[in-house]
């Protein structure tokens, strides 16, 4: 049972149900649609609760177990509302250009990650304002700074997230191919004018709105924190469990030689 309940009220208010054009529907989303009103089909939202908090309680269990999750949207309306959820829970994520090969490709993208994080060392320890004049490193910092817009939100990404999760998918279509390769366990808003299907946890949702994006990733943002907060209490408790171990076999050793030396 995940710890983050959906409050289908706060979904309606933020337009949650909004669907786009029926001309422009997906057939693969009809199991979610529950009506058209105006030319646009109206997503069931009770189904969306159902979807988000199936795809909110395997969030919640992918950190349990200590694992990434990666958090993905180049959309206008949602990189920031994406990269602020990112920087508070501490996961990596992509908000400006989703660069081929950023999950398929890890020899190519390692090696420029490393690169920019060895720059980014010799600036903060002078070694570059030693070697080279102020308009050298003037362009280093000019070019540490574009590197950080491209790889920034990854530079501590694992090879194998635990996850990957996509704002939009008809917007990052490569983000959902490059996990699909890797068999990357997939969490989406899908809109009624996208495929569902190869998605592992769609949810049924406007992905347009900033209200609805902000209402999502408070969900998503919650559902992390509560799973990362369950793996450091069974890091604590294992830590407190070695150091009982260790104190026991000191005290041990201590009356040995206590009483070999009698």
């Amino acid at each position: 049972m995940a710890s983050t309940q959906v409050d289908i009220k706060k979904l309606l208010e933020s337009g949650a149900h909004f669907g786009h054009k029926t001309s422009r529907w997906h057939p693969k989303m009809a199991p979610f649609i529950h009506s058209k009103r105006g030319g646009s089909h109206i997503i069931d939202l009770t189904k969306t609760v159902e979807r988000l908090e199936t795809a909110l309680d395997f969030l919640e269990e992918t950190a349990a177990e200590g694992k990434q999750i990666l958090l993905v949207s180049t959309k206008r309306q949602a990189k920031d509302i994406v990269k602020e959820t990112a920087e508070r829970t501490g996961m990596p994520f992509v908000v400006n250009r989703w660069l081929g090969g950023m999950l398929t490709n890890r020899n190519t993208i390692g090696a420029r990650i490393k690169y920019l994080k060895d720059l980014e060392t010799r600036l903060e320890n002078g070694q570059l304002a030693s070697k080279y004049n102020k308009l050298e490193v003037q362009r280093f910092q000019e070019e540490i700074a574009v590197m950080n817009e491209q790889y920034g939100g990854i530079k501590n990404l694992v090879p194998r997230p635990g996850a990957v999760f996509i704002v939009d998918i008809t917007h990052d279509t490569n983000a959902v191919l490059e996990a699909r390769k890797l068999n990357l366990p997939i969490v989406a808003l899908v809109d009624t004018n996208a495929d569902p299907t190869p998605i592992d946890y769609p949810v049924p949702c406007n992905d347009d709105a900033v209200k609805i994006i902000k209402l999502i990733m408070d969900y998503v943002e919650q559902a992390i924190t509560a799973g990362k907060d369950k793996y450091q209490k069974k890091a604590d408790s294992a830590q407190t469990k070695a150091d009982s171990k260790t104190t026991e076999k000191v005290v041990e050793k201590q009356v040995t030689e206590s009483k070999s030396s009698k």
